[in-house]
């Protein structure tokens, strides 16, 4: 491996290591005060907001990076809580989508403080750690980037 492959490589761990403790960090105060996954949080965080009251399960599974199977299992325990429902289309009698109910708003904007501290005390906790700071310095200065995901 050269050089530039080598840096790229190292580069690419020390993003996953950063991905990594914030996502445990989050998951940790959001099943602690919630009893939310991440992935949880995240489908009830679209759903819950005005351009995703209404969503196929395949853009869902998209947003989420998860597989068509991981996200139908994610509906379905969201579901069994009464936090999210799915409903037929009235276009396309194949096409499903998913909606939060109420309750899952409500948990949602309830999560939603939780999450937020937990992920500016995870990066501020990786800004200390000399590996990190950079990283974190570059998340900061991409913040008010309007990057669609």
């Amino acid at each position: 491996m050269s050089r530039p492959d080598e840096a790229r490589v190292q580069g690419w761990r020390t993003l996953a290591a950063l991905q990594a403790r914030i996502e445990d960090r989050i998951e940790q105060a959001l099943q602690e005060r919630h009893g939310l996954s991440v992935n949880e949080f995240c489908a009830l965080h679209h759903l819950a907001g005005p351009a995703g009251r209404h969503t196929r399960m395949q853009q869902l599974a998209g947003m989420l990076v998860l597989s068509q199977s991981a996200t139908t299992r994610l509906v379905t325990r969201l579901e069994k809580r009464g936090l999210i429902t799915r409903v037929l289309s009235d276009e396309d009698r194949r096409g499903i989508y998913a909606e939060a109910t109420e309750a899952g708003v409500l948990l949602e904007r309830q999560a939603a403080p939780t999450h937020n501290a937990a992920l500016d005390a995870a990066l501020a906790d990786a800004a200390e750690l000399p590996e990190l700071a950079p990283l974190v310095r570059a998340l900061e200065s991409l913040a008010s980037l309007k990057v669609k995901v």
